[in-house]
């Protein structure tokens, strides 16, 4: 279910996280209101019916179809899900500090964090965690959710975890477990001619200072114009968006305002601080850029800030407001529609008679992610920016320069190949056989320019995706020879120098990231 909602985009209100409980509504069996009517048929299945009731989950399941009938974005989530829910957007936990993989039935630290307990104690990536106390880290049973609950616990706690690392003998050490960032900025980089590129994969309570940090360390190497890549980040809070926003242009300059039926118009404008005001900028999106990020594109393209490169948006306007139960569990309900600077709202249809969720597969059908001429656009949503420039509302923002995907060398064998595992563990054996050769190259950028995958990395790549169940297929091994040498690439990049090398090699290939470069260094951007 939360896999769904939040696949689909969110938003969450600037009241998010207040804390406070409210009346569920079934007070008085008595009255004659729906809530009553509700109440009553509860008692009835708890007194007379047949069999014993969990009448917990069938509330639960009450409260998630009833809110499932308002709109395709508010829902509810059990006591059970919150914490999990609400840990991407809070932007912390407590852990040991360590990103890891299964690999092998075993756990792989892939790379510590930054000022983490582990970086502290010397773990280092590459190394085996074997135990946590008493629980084995080993073996074909071991998933994520068992590593998590081991790993994880509160704050000063301690866990003593086995280590096993090459080259050396099987040690135990004790970590006190502390708080752990959850970075919303997946990388910030820059290429040799200026152009800097950070990438959002949410909007979370810390992504403003994490993007004004990472700006400000770009700009101190020398950025000239800045990339940001929006692709994927289906939103967060609004308030992690407008302050984006606010670094971005200039003073009382209109960003978006929210209404709804019992939301009066609020209007939100940038506050004159910001640090990139004249920055030439270029944001990226696609189908995945939900929210939030749409209307950080919003704003920017209403206000002729920046050039919009890649592919429409998801399509989502509606501002979701979180409200605690009594029980720990909570309601996302939407309480207002968010509007861009011109004045249009891009959610996308939804309700009776329209497949929502499909709305993605269908554009795939029509050929839109492939064919400018197959967008749909409505006339009757068209509205205008500062500079006169025609925008659409009514279903997701339109980019100013449009870049096709890129299908000509998809097959079933590269699909099989990501979904397996078996492209990731590969390259995660290739990085780990080579870990101390591939350092030598010093950075990412020295890797991407000086490392091949040659034609035997693919053909033993085969033989060992064969073993984990998946057919060879010389004809979409060949079809797909670039793009699965590009991720396998990425791949070992990632083992070795974390998110930051896996994004240096796939920029290389990028073309969307090229496209809006261009257009920023010819002067051809808004």
């Amino acid at each position: 279910m939360l896999g769904a909602a939040l696949g689909g985009g969110y938003l969450l209100g600037h009241a998010m996280g207040s804390g406070n409980a409210v009346n569920t509504g079934f007070l008085d069996a008595g009255r004659n209101t729906p809530a009553a009517k509700l109440q009553q048929v509860l008692s009835l299945i708890d007194r007379q019916y047949v069999d014993t009731v969990q009448e917990g989950k069938l509330v639960d399941e009450v409260l998630q179809n009833m809110l499932q009938q308002l709109d395709p974005h508010s829902y509810y989530i059990p006591a059970s899900e919150l914490q999990a829910a609400q840990e991407p957007l809070e932007g912390s936990f407590m852990g040991i500090g360590v990103e890891f993989a299964i690999q092998h039935d075993s756990i792989v630290v892939i790379a510590t964090i930054e000022g983490g307990p582990s970086e502290a104690l010397g773990i280092r990536p590459g190394d085996r965690l074997t135990s946590a106390d008493s629980t084995r880290l080993t073996g074909p049973d071991v998933t994520n959710d068992v590593v998590m609950k081991s790993l994880r616990g509160p704050a000063n706690s301690k866990v003593t975890v086995g280590v096993v690392r090459r080259g050396s003998k099987p040690f135990r050490v004790t970590i006190t477990r502390g708080p752990i960032p959850i970075n919303s900025l997946a990388v910030a980089l820059m290429d040799s001619g200026g152009t800097g590129y950070v990438k959002l994969s949410r909007f979370a309570r810390t992504t403003h200072d994490e993007f004004v940090k990472a700006t400000s360390e770009l700009k101190a190497q020398g950025m000239k114009r800045l990339v940001l890549d929006l692709r994927g980040n289906g939103g967060g809070y609004l308030n992690a968006a407008i302050g984006v926003c606010e670094e971005l242009l200039p003073k009382g300059t209109e960003i978006v305002y929210t209404q709804g039926r019992a939301s009066p118009r609020q209007d939100y404008k940038a506050d004159g601080d910001g640090s990139l005001v004249n920055m030439p900028l270029a944001i990226l999106i696609d189908e995945g850029s939900a929210s939030a990020s749409e209307i950080v594109a919003g704003a920017m393209q209403d206000n002729d800030r920046a050039v919009i490169v890649g592919r429409r948006s998801f399509g989502k306007g509606l501002v979701q407001e979180e409200i605690d139960l009594r029980d720990n569990s909570a309601v996302r309900i939407t309480t207002a529609r968010y509007y861009t600077p011109s004045g249009r709202c891009i959610q996308k249809p939804y309700g009776k008679g329209i497949d929502y969720k499909d709305d993605l597969e269908e554009r795939y059908m029509h050929g839109e992610l492939l064919n400018i001429d197959s967008i749909r656009l409505d006339s009757s949503e068209a509205y205008r920016t500062r500079k006169g420039r025609t925008v659409y509302g009514g279903g997701g923002i339109m980019p100013d320069i449009f870049v096709p995907a890129d299908t000509s060398d998809n097959s079933t064998y590269l699909s099989e190949l990501f979904f397996s595992g078996a492209l990731n563990q590969y390259s995660f054996d290739l990085a780990d056989r080579q870990r101390a050769t591939l350092k030598q190259y010093g950075n990412p950028l020295n890797f991407d320019r000086n490392y091949v995958i040659t034609n035997a990395h693919l053909q033993q790549l085969a033989v060992e995706a064969k073993a984990l169940g998946v057919p060879e297929d010389p004809a979409g091994l060949k079809r797909s020879a670039p793009q699965i040498g590009l991720r396998l690439k990425a791949g070992v990049a990632r083992n070795i120098w974390g998110d930051k090398g896996y994004y240096r090699v796939l920029l290389g290939k990028d073309r969307i990231y090229e496209r809006a470069k261009e257009a920023l260094v010819n002067g051809t951007a808004l």
